[in-house]
């Protein structure tokens, strides 16, 4: 089964004025795009209605994070029923920026998931080791660790309504980057213990997208291996060259 090449591109607690804002939408609405690409972008929660209204219609939006109660006395929260009802189809859950600063558990990232896709959103989650992790050569052991409350939460069906990000800590923000031989290793881990976890049709279906100081220069690398499905970027998504990396498909074949 051929996976659709997906790219998101997650913004993060960026940018701090409305007009950069336009100004980033101006240059994908402007942008000669790969048709055969989902594409993704995850602004801050309180630029995801009027980006939309001035987004191409091509380009999906996400939500940075949800919470996995609908409604009640949470301040500072967003439930999946508001995205939904606002018409934000995808939430990304679990990044380690909220693994780490905000102490989110697997637990709570399941918790989270299961209530995003009951919900209707689709589901971006992420997962990764730290540096220290991989030199100990657990990288592995804290995947599956991170993935395995999610499988305990989901049925095979609700697979079809997320993406797996694939994101090394010590890579995020770094300017350090996954080998691609690095990358495929992990990602074809990812894919046998669903496989085994889950069923073998989802392990051949789930996108795995890899993040971690993605560029224009690194993209094409990674996105010949097998099993990267695409890429979540985080600081290149603000810059032109965004367009370039969701057009690494269409740069390979050419």
């Amino acid at each position: 089964m051929a996976r659709k090449f997906f790219v998101g591109g997650n913004f993060k607690m960026n940018p701090t004025s409305r007009e950069q804002k336009k100004t980033l939408v101006k240059v994908l609405n402007e942008a000669d795009l790969d048709p055969n690409v989902e594409v993704v972008i995850a602004p801050p929660a309180i630029y995801l209605i009027p980006l939309q209204d001035l987004l191409r219609k091509d380009v999906q939006v996400a939500a940075q994070n949800c919470y996995y109660k609908s409604s009640g006395a949470f301040t500072g929260e967003i439930s999946p029923a508001q995205l939904v009802d606002a018409g934000v189809p995808y939430v990304i859950l679990g990044h380690s920026e909220r693994r780490t600063l905000f102490h989110e558990t697997s637990d709570i990232v399941a918790q989270k998931t299961r209530a995003a896709i009951d919900a209707g959103l689709r589901v971006i989650l992420c997962v990764g080791e730290t540096l220290a992790e991989r030199e100990a050569e657990r990288t592995k052991e804290v995947v599956e660790a991170q993935l395995a409350p999610v499988v305990a939460a989901l049925a095979k069906d609700d697979w079809a309504k997320v993406v797996i990000a694939y994101e090394p800590v010590w890579a995020i923000g770094t300017g350090k980057v996954a080998s691609a031989a690095q990358a495929q290793a992990a990602h074809a881990d990812i894919r046998a213990f669903l496989k085994s976890a889950v069923a073998p049709e989802v392990a051949e279906s789930v996108r795995i997208i890899y993040g971690g100081s993605v560029t224009a220069a690194n993209s094409k690398e990674l996105g010949s291996q097998k099993d990267v499905d695409g890429f979540l970027v985080g600081g290149a998504s603000l810059k032109p060259e965004f367009v370039d990396i969701i057009n690494t498909k269409r740069a390979l074949s050419s």
